[in-house]
């Protein structure tokens, strides 16, 4: 049984990842060897070999924390699963329920943790979930990241409601979840992108009103007159401080702004300060993906609304990893960028 396996080794870009074959990990107690069947990239995954990744991460890892596959062996003490299930990996292995802590959040799958990029990866029990029945592999793989962050944006603070108005920016996988999500709920939807041809698919996935953010630079206010002055209750944040100036005219009052990512950058030409939560009487939260506990209340929706994942058209195979990195750091991908692990 061989394992192929990528690595990152150092911080000097996507050379910095390289294939080999690792022996299949030992077992212990309660541990399950899982067989990875589909994995997806996340923003995260490309920055850790450049050097631009805050969070923890250690040299030699195996990459990308999103991966689905089966249960191949389990250790002796392992209850919560059995050989042949379907599972998919846990962002931060130790974060089951509540917020993170200083261990838990150390723990994070493709940065700390070795991660999905290989045919076998061993975990404990406590850092696996079942995959919804209604899924395949590679559905199920983008779930991990991108799916469980947008619910924790929609349902982590404060509960999404039916009537509410969500505002997401791009189609980015958060994004894009976000918006499935939302309409689900029962909820309204604002989309921002600056492509006509992602904005039809935005509509496509139930976005209410789609915002060209290129013509429209003032699409905050927009958004806010298109509530009827009352603002979005919900933003889901990931361009960083050049976006939020915008999201703070969006918001509604006891509104929530949960910050993602940083894709804008991370210095802005128009920094907000802290006062203006307090002028927009809002809340602005960061958060680090959610639980597991999340992920299951997550995967009982998706299979309750039946909700697909979006896919990236073009799906890539475990040996071509590289080129799939820079395919979606050239941002030529719609949604989410898939490698099939046979």
């Amino acid at each position: 049984m061989g394992n192929k396996a990528w690595h990152v080794e150092g911080k000097t870009g996507f050379d910095a990842l390289k294939l080999q074959d690792d022996p299949v990990p030992e077992v212990g107690d309660k541990d399950v060897l899982v067989r990875f069947h589909g994995s997806s990239l996340n923003y995260r995954d490309l920055v850790i070999p450049k050097g631009m990744y805050p969070f923890a991460q250690r040299d030699g890892v195996v990459p990308a924390s999103d991966g689905a596959g089966t249960v191949e062996q389990v250790g002796k003490n392992v209850t919560r699963f059995k050989k042949g299930d379907k599972v998919i990996t846990l962002f931060n292995q130790g974060h089951i329920a509540g917020s993170l802590d200083e261990h838990s959040v150390m723990g994070g799958v493709g940065g700390a943790v070795d991660g999905c990029l290989r045919q076998y990866g061993e975990y404990d029990e406590q850092g696996l979930v079942t995959m919804p029945s209604n899924l395949n592999f590679l559905e199920a793989s983008t779930l991990t990241c991108a799916g469980l962050t947008a619910w924790n944006a929609l349902y982590g603070l404060k509960t999404l409601l039916p009537g509410d108005w969500v505002l997401t920016q791009g189609t980015g996988g958060v994004s894009i979840f976000a918006v499935q999500f939302a309409k689900a709920a029962g909820a309204r939807v604002i989309a921002t992108t600056s492509s006509a041809s992602k904005g039809e698919k935005l509509k496509q996935l139930g976005a209410d009103h789609v915002l060209n953010y290129k013509e429209d630079t003032n699409w905050g206010e927009t958004a806010k007159k298109l509530t009827g002055g009352r603002g979005v209750q919900h933003v889901v944040e990931v361009g960083g401080p050049n976006t939020m100036a915008q999201s703070l005219k969006a918001i509604a009052f006891d509104g929530v702004i949960s910050i993602i990512g940083f894709i804008g950058g991370a210095k802005g030409e128009q920094q907000p300060t802290f006062l203006e939560t307090l002028t927009n009487i809002c809340t602005v939260r960061g958060l680090l993906v959610g639980s597991r506990h999340q992920f299951e209340e997550m995967n009982r929706a998706i299979e309750a609304n039946n909700i697909k994942p979006v896919i990236d058209a073009k799906v890539w195979k475990l040996d071509q990893v590289k080129e799939a990195y820079q395919y979606m750091w050239d941002q030529k991908h719609f949604a989410k960028v898939c490698i099939e692990i046979d």
